[in-house]
């Protein structure tokens, strides 16, 4: 069973699920956001949400975390079956940081838009029930981290129809490493103002996003293509 828990020091999140469970949210999403170009002005949220499904693709591989989690088996059911057998599943993970997460549930909604538009009958697919699934496995961590009332603000900001079209990506960028630089404390204070600033897109978001595209217009570039000047650190204490 796929599952969330945020990281020790808030860093991030920390996704878990045996070889099936990754696998198949790594083809879901696949499916979901389509081929490359295949939705003009989301290339950039598209590489973003790829960048989650490499290190699900990893962790299903076993290059990420390996761990060992209780599969129900008891004692008396094996004696009662007359079979030995481990009572634990290999499971594996991988962590990421939780702006990128956020983002990447509130960029899926247009995706999973554009994806049942294209099918005759959505409500069959295979494939969307899993994005649900994930969307609300993060909202769902996200709860258990912020006020009551915050979170339900939050929520009805993840219900607005906002899109991410032209999104200026770097702007994930600046709160991923602002979010970093942050204590533990300093963390677990401001993930609802983060949360609320990837899905609301405001006053902040707009002046950063201008200052990209005046990069971006001269050179005739797209906006998901101008580079930052800013640097992850190689190894973050999750």
């Amino acid at each position: 069973m796929l599952t969330m828990k945020s990281t020790p020091n808030h860093t991030g999140v920390k996704i878990s699920g045996d070889y099936f469970d990754l696998d198949e949210l790594n083809q879901a999403i696949y499916r979901v956001i389509g081929q490359e170009d295949q939705y003009y002005g989301y290339a950039g949220s598209r590489m973003r949400i790829l960048g989650i499904s490499y290190e699900i693709r990893h962790a299903a591989q076993g290059d990420r975390n390996v761990d060992f989690v209780f599969n129900g088996l008891h004692e008396h059911t094996m004696k009662q079956h007359g079979f030995i057998a481990p009572d634990k599943n290999i499971y594996f993970s991988t962590e990421v940081l939780w702006p990128e997460l956020i983002y990447a549930a509130v960029a899926l909604k247009d995706f999973v838009k554009f994806y049942q538009q294209d099918k005759k009958f959505p409500l069959w697919d295979v494939h969307l029930p899993v994005i649900f699934r994930f969307q609300s496995l993060v909202l769902d961590c996200l709860q258990g981290h912020v006020p009551t009332a915050e979170f339900d603000t939050i929520l009805k900001a993840f219900n607005q129809p906002v899109t991410v079209n032209d999104y200026a990506i770097q702007y994930v960028d600046l709160l991923n490493l602002k979010y970093i630089g942050m204590t533990r404390q300093q963390r677990e204070q401001s993930l609802s103002a983060i949360a609320m600033k990837l899905a609301v897109q405001d006053q902040d978001y707009t002046t950063f996003r201008n200052q990209v595209l005046a990069a971006a217009v001269p050179h005739k570039k797209p906006i998901h293509e101008i580079a930052i000047q800013a640097e992850y650190p190689e190894k973050l204490e999750w």
